[in-house]
């Protein structure tokens, strides 16, 4: 029976802000990065756990420390036990007391726990021959009610409501599933967006997204209005009327500046706001929403945990649920916040900007495709064509379509190669050409 042996992390980073990719109005130098886990066990020639937490850079030190005050949850334990119920196990490191007083359930702990609790899935799928989406996909719906944690969400979900909703998409399960790998599952792309690009930039890489097969684009607004309305426009004309439109403010506006804004750029024809405020303001969404109907209104993206997201419904503050694989505390919470939505009928629409997110991130679309909600009908997952390159398993997008990962495991793992050129500070990536000193210093100081 292999035992955990090993919870290894390794602060690795990209270093973005040299092209401005991934900036936004509230992050204008983001440095895509990672604290990734690393599960080992004493099963020789065994499959390894990977996982992650995503942050801009920096982050990576506190979010690494949170990752490691973990370990001794988890070193030791046996794998079986582990693997043979992932429910349990989740909650045990989201239910650790001296580590609750620092949350509860949100922050910087809460991501380092659902790091760690998605290497488990990484494991449990390699152990088991599928990807997570096919594992959690073909278990009965008992099975993955009993992955979820209800605590705080009986007035708005039980586990009867849950199994309703999962017993009444068995019938279609096959069906869709091969429907699934034949056809893929939609993508609309941010690739063409970033609020660093040219004016230039931006409609070429737009009409390009338009070529490529997306059917919905999305670009980042929030740092001046003028300059919106004109990339808007931009955006609009190069991708004609036919093709959807989505902008994220990431989080920058007030309520009332929201709401005057949005109407703003409203005239473009927008497919959805994204972030329009502070993640936590829910009734500051709900505001929002009410006033600048009918544009939709999505969030999530920085939602902390199952509870915000069942408050967001209960609110009436969103027309669509984003969900985030590295925000909450894994796979396990991220299925309870599926069931939320398929409770209140709201659409998920993944975010998946950062590296690694799409590999994730797809797992969890397809199981609501297949296993939750039953339907991609207004639903895509987000698209970011940075970094693939560094995965084991990386992402497959043709014709505006994410298609199905094959490998066993959670897409997670990146090449050692990858981990080696890019770990912080002493990484290639990461020392200067022409002296070979580590460029830590002029990073910091940035």
């Amino acid at each position: 029976m292999p035992t955990i042996t090993q919870l290894d992390t390794l602060d690795v980073r990209f270093p973005t802000s040299r092209e401005l990719d991934g900036s936004d109005a509230m992050n204008p130098d983001p440095d895509y990065s990672a604290a990734y886990v690393v599960l080992r066990t004493d099963d020789p020639g065994g499959p390894e756990g990977h996982g992650f937490a995503f942050t801009i850079g920096r982050g990576n030190d506190v979010q690494r420390a949170a990752i490691q005050s973990l370990e001794h949850l988890v070193v030791g334990r046996s794998v079986t036990e582990i693997i043979g119920a992932l429910g349990d196990f989740a909650r045990t490191l989201t239910d650790d007391s001296q580590l609750r007083w620092l949350g509860p359930e949100k922050g910087v702990v809460h991501m380092a726990a659902g790091a760690v609790i998605n290497a488990a899935w990484d494991l449990a799928a390699k152990y088991a021959g599928k990807p997570v989406w096919q594992l959690v996909s073909e278990m009965s719906p008992e099975q993955i009610v009993d992955l979820v944690d209800f605590r705080y969400l009986t007035d708005a979900l039980t586990r009867d409501d849950a199994l309703r909703i999962l017993r009444d998409a068995l019938p279609g399960r096959a069906e869709r599933t091969e429907r699934l790998l034949a056809d893929g599952y939609p993508a609309y792309t941010t690739s063409a967006g970033w609020l660093g690009y040219s004016d230039e930039k931006l409609a070429r890489l737009a009409q390009h997204a338009v070529a490529e097969g997306f059917r919905t684009i999305k670009i980042k607004v929030g740092r001046d209005v003028e300059e919106d309305v004109r990339r808007v426009k931009i955006a609009r004309d190069a991708i004609g009327p036919d093709i959807g439109l989505a902008v994220d403010a990431n989080q920058r506006w007030d309520v009332d500046t929201a709401v005057d804004w949005i109407h703003r750029l409203a005239l473009a024809g927008l497919a959805w706001v994204e972030e329009p405020t502070s993640p936590d303001d829910i009734l500051g969404h709900a505001e929002i929403r009410r006033r600048v109907a009918p544009v939709p209104i999505s969030t999530g993206e920085h939602g902390q945990n199952r509870i915000l997201f069942k408050q967001l419904l209960q609110a009436g503050a969103v027309d669509i649920v984003q969900i985030d694989a590295a925000r909450v505390a894994g796979v396990n919470e991220n299925l309870a916040i599926l069931l939320l939505a398929a409770k209140f009928g709201v659409p998920v629409v993944p975010h998946a900007g950062g590296v690694g997110l799409c590999e994730l991130v797809q797992h969890l679309a397809m199981i609501d495709y297949i296993a939750v909600s039953g339907t991609s009908t207004g639903r895509a997952i987000e698209y970011v064509d940075h970094l693939h390159e560094h995965f084991r398993d990386p992402v497959v997008v043709s014709g505006g379509r994410y298609r199905a990962p094959r490998a066993p495991g959670f897409s997670a793992e990146m090449l050692p190669q990858s981990l080696a050129t890019y770990t912080y500070p002493t990484g290639a990536a990461w020392r200067t050409p022409a002296t070979g000193e580590s460029s830590k210093k002029e990073y910091e100081n940035s």
